[in-house]
Parts: C-alpha cells; sequence; structure tokens
C-alpha cells in the first residue's frame, strides 16, 4: 500500500521528503503539492516511469505535453534552446509563481522528448515541490490530476486524493489542501506571449 505523508512547506522534514526523493530515485510515482492543484509525477529520466504516466493518462508517451518542475532557472537550457533576454525577464519576472511557460525544446532533453519541439517548463512557488527538484537532482514530470466529478474539476483534499489514486502511484504528499485552479499557461515560442490557458496566475507579468 503506498503511503500518505505529511510535509509541512513552513517546516519540510528532511527525513519525510526523502522517502519521496527515494520512490522517484526508484522510478516511482508520486503525487504532490505545487502553488495550483496537486501534481502527478515521476523522474524525467525515468522512461517505465513516464510511460505508467502516459498510460494512467491515457495516452502514448510521444503525444504526452507534460510540463517539466524545475527548481530555478539555471538549469534551463539543458532542456531549452536558447531564448532572447526579453524572453528571460519574463520569466525571471513571473517565476516561481503558478505559471506554465511553452518554450522551445533543446536537442539534449531527455530520451523520452528527444523529438519534442516545445517543452513546458514550470517552478511553481511551492518549498516541497521545489525541495523535491533540488534533491533529485533534476526536473519531475507534472501533470494535474483531474477529477471525473464535473462540478469538482480539481480535488484538494489530500487524504481524499490518496483515496482515489492509492492504487495508481506510490507515495501522496500532504503538503495541505490544494488550490482548485490550474496554472496560467503561456506559449513563449512564436516571439511574442501566447495565452493558450488562463489560470491562477495572473497576466499581469506579461
Amino acid at each position: 500500500m503506498p503511503e500518505l505523508i505529511k510535509i509541512y512547506k513552513e517546516n519540510i522534514s528532511p527525513r519525510e521528503i526523502q522517502k519521496a526523493v527515494t520512490v522517484l530515485k526508484r522510478g516511482g510515482l508520486i503525487i504532490y503539492p505545487t502553488d495550483t492543484v496537486y501534481g502527478l509525477g515521476c523522474d524525467i529520466t525515468n522512461i517505465k516511469a513516464l510511460q505508467k504516466i502516459a498510460q494512467i493518462k491515457g495516452i502514448k508517451l510521444e503525444k504526452a505535453n507534460f510540463s517539466f518542475i524545475c527548481k530555478d532557472l539555471s538549469n534551463l537550457s539543458d532542456y531549452v534552446k536558447q531564448i532572447d533576454s526579453s524572453t528571460f525577464k519574463l520569466l525571471k519576472r513571473a517565476l516561481p509563481g503558478p505559471y506554465t511557460f511553452i518554450l522551445p525544446g533543446a536537442k539534449t532533453l531527455p530520451n523520452a522528448f528527444k523529438n519534442k519541439k516545445t517543452v513546458g517548463i514550470r517552478i511553481p512557488n511551492n518549498e516541497i515541490a521545489i525541495e523535491l527538484v533540488s534533491l533529485l537532482g533534476n526536473p519531475i514530470i507534472s501533470t494535474s490530476i483531474h477529477d471525473e466529478d464535473e462540478l469538482l474539476e480539481y480535488t484538494t483534499d489530500p487524504e481524499l486524493i490518496y483515496e482515489k489514486w492509492a492504487s495508481k502511484v506510490d507515495l501522496v504528499i500532504d503538503g495541505g489542501y490544494g488550490d482548485n485552479l490550474a496554472s496560467t499557461v503561456i506559449d513563449l515560442t512564436s516571439g511574442y506571449p501566447e495565452i493558450v490557458r488562463e489560470g491562477k496566475g495572473s497576466l499581469d507579468v506579461l
């Protein structure tokens, strides 16, 4: 049975967060908090784990548009083609925050994403998500956990998430109630920002 672990973002327990990192390193799937909705994720370098997530979402891995959760902008060049200074300034202004930026994919993308022309980059304003990525040493995949209930698009209660997802994942992090509004998605691949989805992030950053 997968574990439900409680982590407080104001006071992250090294022991508990390490449990989650160990699961990721072993190729496991976790559900974790972000600054928007709870995310389903795995290590981006683990093909088997990525395939499991694609299967859960009912899509082929090569067709999947997963976002990468990064700890900061420092290793962006590993995943994104060179970007101009105005794009970089916009990223610095908006991140960390509730945004997903679609950027041109680099040739150095992990194997599962080699043929991707674009990647979605997320740096959430959530200490638990950032600490996970920092300790793992590379990004994790983020895909939101939609709810089938049309009135309730996203489940916000970690205990209910655990009940529903326990059979599909290896660990759920209870980081407090989540938001029910997803990130704002902004496409920066054409030289100027295009709003793909308006979510939690304000458009004032543009």
